[in-house]
């Protein structure tokens, strides 16, 4: 399927060209050219570099190019290319870096050049997370989010069902102390340091803080919002797993290394262990709490588009439109692993069932989706998450209460809001 075209080239014919001679009419315009940056690479960079291809040769007036930016050098340069005024048309980053990407360069608002259908059918969390000022400045082209995978050798050797997983703390508690009882292993990993940026113990313990209840920060992301019962339900769970000795404090990668049977981990391991998995693997939903709600944590990656023109603005529009279509999301999403950025394809008959025939474990992370929240959508972010962790560390380690480390945590973070 192909939307409308970007321009309809117009045709004049002038009825004595014919008997004048051979006078040529104008030459067409020529097509408008989008530059796309992205971090991607392997398979997903490949797979977009062909979705590409397949999209200029189905249109005459766009022609789409990409580059690929290193992680690590992604902002870095965007800010060089705002300085020296070459910004691409469309950057495709790491959805945290929405806001942040919003004061690099003047991002045009898609609400109005997007068709209707395309953006009522993204997860409500990926088109709130792209809302900057009341306009759409973003939009999803992959998503990804935090599940439960394990160990099933471990959890036979634990006398556990291998193909039941917890499904609630509780639960998790209990099978976790079997396993710890009869391995002498950890049966749950957390992420219990900040390291250099906060986010892995920052993004995990935000799915506990939601299941219980709570939020991470105001709506308006003007001041911190977890020093609340929930927040303390959230953490003391955290530091009850500890003591319990279900979970260690140190680096993260035990599960990984096979000393660990279970962790909170993300939908792209799946994919990532599935050519040759270090061991016999499950997923599961997150485990919440039984009085609580589910939840999880959502990433990926969205597209953005500079106002480098009316017309360049256009024609990336044009791209996003079409990539955002159920037959591209659909090609997308079963190449690359990552999770569809559509309900229409999410919940479709069609995917489900390439995922339980090819990529089973990935079912939990799919009708997870419907429960997935957003972080906070705020350019201070990245220092928020930092200071936060670097307080909530310190109660893992046990060096201060739940309840201090949470103050503690609180007015780090406001600090951060408040210095702007």
């Amino acid at each position: 399927m192909h939307r409308t075209p970007l321009r309809l080239a117009a045709v004049g014919v002038v009825a004595g060209l014919a008997l004048a001679g051979c006078t040529a009419g104008p030459a067409p315009d020529a097509p408008v050219e989008v530059t796309v940056w992205h971090y991607w690479d392997g398979t997903n960079a490949d797979t977009f570099d062909a979705m590409v291809d397949e999209f200029n040769a189905s249109h005459d007036d766009i022609v789409v190019s990409t580059s690929n930016v290193p992680n690590a050098d992604f902002l870095t340069k965007l800010r060089a290319s705002a300085t020296s005024k070459t910004l691409p048309d469309v950057a495709i980053g790491d959805l945290v870096w929405v806001p942040q990407i919003a004061q690099i360069g003047t991002l045009a608002d898609l609400s109005g050049m997007l068709p209707a259908d395309v953006l009522s059918d993204i997860n409500p969390a990926l088109t709130a997370f792209g809302t900057i000022g009341g306009e759409q400045v973003s939009v999803p082209v992959s998503a990804n989010n935090l599940g439960y995978l394990y160990n099933k050798t471990l959890f036979e050797e634990a006398g556990l069902d291998p193909n039941d997983p917890p499904t609630t703390w509780e639960e998790l508690k209990a099978d976790g102390a079997k396993i710890v009882a009869a391995t002498g292993k950890q049966a749950y990993e957390l992420f219990t340091q900040a390291g250099d940026n906060g986010e892995g113990l920052t993004w995990n313990f935000q799915v506990n803080l939601w299941q219980a209840g709570g939020e991470f920060l105001t709506a308006d992301n003007s001041a911190a919002a977890f020093n609340t019962p929930a927040g303390r339900t959230a953490l003391q769970y955290w530091v009850d797993l500890i003591d319990s000795g279900i979970s260690k404090v140190g680096a993260w990668g035990e599960f990984g290394s096979g000393n660990a049977a279970s962790a909170t981990d993300g939908s792209w391991m799946v994919g990532i262990w599935a050519p040759d998995p270090p061991f016999d693997f499950g997923s599961g939903t997150a485990p919440y709490p039984e009085d609580g709600t589910p939840a999880t944590n959502l990433g990926g990656e969205q597209a953005m588009v500079f106002e480098n023109s009316d017309e360049k603005a256009a024609a990336a529009a044009e791209f996003l439109s079409w990539f955002l279509e159920p037959e591209q999301v659909l090609s997308w999403s079963e190449t690359t692993g990552m999770l569809p950025v559509t309900n229409s394809i999410a919940t479709g008959d069609e995917y489900l069932s390439w995922v339980d025939e090819n990529q089973p474990l990935l079912r939990p992370y799919v009708e997870q989706m419907a429960v997935a929240h957003a972080r906070p959508n705020t350019p201070l972010y990245p220092a928020i998450s930092l200071a936060f962790a670097k307080e909530i560390e310190k109660a893992l380690a046990g060096e201060v209460s739940v309840d201090d480390a949470l103050a503690n945590a609180e007015s780090a973070v406001n600090a951060v809001i408040a210095k702007g």
